[in-house]
């Protein structure tokens, strides 16, 4: 698979399934990455009418450097297992698997995924959205090679929790922390959950900034609207790219000076700030490519 964390992952949004004019209208977006959403989106009766469009549009190379991915409707529903078959034969960049609880969900997810024939590049993406999912994530996380990225799926997260929607998100926080150091560890992306109210766009900004600052990849999004302030708040600041770049210049300098003290603005510098430099120039330099 291919690096996870510096593919630009900023704004991923969700697509219904059913709706033909909607993917059509995603192939002009300027959003990251697109769900095309099998579950939530679609209504029982629409269900294969709408795995077949989308399976389609996932084939049809029509997206551009947009990621394409397809949720499928969740283990034990009716139509899961045809979902991962179809989608395995589409080959899109990734299957988006909702309700993954443990490691073994992803295996299962994996092995039917290989036994439809599905291309390698095709990756695993696990929404994470229980406790059980919150307190298991680690595993989930390491559970296969497939996996590339965990989804939060905060909405259910806080039905689960009876928890209310807060600015500030208090009650999902342990979960969003678990989650990051679960994928962290793994060396997975984790996207960011949805922020409902879409004419509420200072509380979206907000929430975008605060993502980031936990430090998601990027959020997942339910309309259009929230794709360019999401792009601009995941994305590296001019301040941050001149500043890695002074701290790489520094650094280097120092090491060929045979230096052993770097400072850059009065602050010392370390290997892990010339990591985390260098980490924001390359998500730079990837963005700046789209």
């Amino acid at each position: 698979m291919p690096d996870a964390i510096l593919r630009p992952r900023r704004s991923v949004l969700y697509m219904p399934g059913a709706n033909a004019r909607a993917l059509e209208k995603a192939r002009s977006l300027p959003a990251d990455a697109l769900i095309l959403d099998l579950e939530d989106a679609v209504a029982p009766d629409a269900k294969a009418e709408a795995r077949q469009r989308v399976a389609a549009a996932a084939a049809s190379g029509d997206y551009g450097h947009r990621e394409v991915t397809i949720r499928v409707n969740g283990p034990g529903t009716p139509w899961h297992a045809d979902d991962l078959r179809a989608a395995a034969e589409a080959g899109p960049d990734a299957v988006v698997v909702p309700k993954v609880d443990s490691a073994a969900t992803v295996r299962d997810v994996e092995r039917a995924l290989e036994a439809a024939g599905a291309p390698d590049r095709t990756a695993i993406w696990a929404m994470v959205e229980t406790p059980r999912a919150m307190l298991d994530a680690r595993a989930v996380a390491a559970a296969s090679e497939r996996l590339t990225v965990l989804v939060m799926g905060t909405n259910d997260l806080a039905k689960e929790l009876h928890a209310e929607h807060v600015p500030g998100r208090a009650p999902l926080l342990t979960g969003l922390s678990l989650a990051l150091l679960a994928a962290r560890e793994s060396g997975r992306a984790i996207l960011d959950g949805v922020y409902n109210d879409v004419r509420d766009l200072a509380g979206f900004e907000a929430e975008c900034v605060q993502g980031r600052q936990f430090g998601f990849d990027g959020k997942t999004l339910i309309h259009p609207a929230q794709i360019g302030p999401c792009n601009e708040a995941f994305a590296p600041s001019p301040a941050q790219i001149e500043r890695s770049r002074r701290i790489i210049d520094a650094f280097d300098e120092a090491a060929r000076e045979g230096r052993g003290v770097v400072t850059v603005d009065g602050r010392m510098i370390e290997n892990l700030h010339v990591e985390d430099a260098r980490r924001i120039l390359a998500l730079a330099e990837a963005v700046a490519e789209r």
